[in-house]
């Protein structure tokens, strides 16, 4: 197991009480022993101008669960992860439902993790593929 407890996903989720990631709604709804998985809405809140997901939203998505997942790795009272460089390609587009994000850590440094997130529809056809580097930083004293 990568994290640095044993976290349930009640305790995950309310990391994202009055963020973006609330007003997104997205949702993590599953961690591995190597990876977080989470949901986001297909709808108003997400959509661009000709109402389909916008590319914008897939990188919250993404940047949300390797974010989130290497704060999990981390001693949250030493340090903290923060995003630093984000890429992403659109592969198809969605309309609808809810899209489904896989993340999993592919190198875990003391000072940085790369991710490489999955963003799925509702069919399980892959819309999106990105990486994400966090550099892990100590927290002031």
């Amino acid at each position: 197991m990568i994290w640095f407890k044993d976290y349930s996903l009640d305790e995950v989720n309310k990391f994202n009480k009055k963020t973006l990631m609330e007003h997104l709604d997205i949702q993590i709804t599953e961690l591995t022993d190597k990876s977080i998985a989470g949901t986001m809405p297909v709808d108003e809140r997400t959509f661009q101008p000709m109402r389909l997901l916008h590319g914008g939203a897939n990188c919250v998505l993404a940047e949300t669960l390797a974010s989130i997942g290497s704060n999990l790795i981390i001693d949250p009272a030493k340090e903290m992860a923060l995003g630093q460089h984000i890429e992403a390609t659109h592969l198809r587009p969605a309309s609808s439902g809810r899209v489904r994000g896989v993340a999993e850590v592919i190198h875990k440094g003391a000072t940085m993790h790369m991710w490489s997130i999955k963003i799925y529809n509702e069919e399980n056809k892959l819309l999106c593929d990105s990486k994400m580097i966090m550099a892990i930083r100590e927290k002031s004293k």
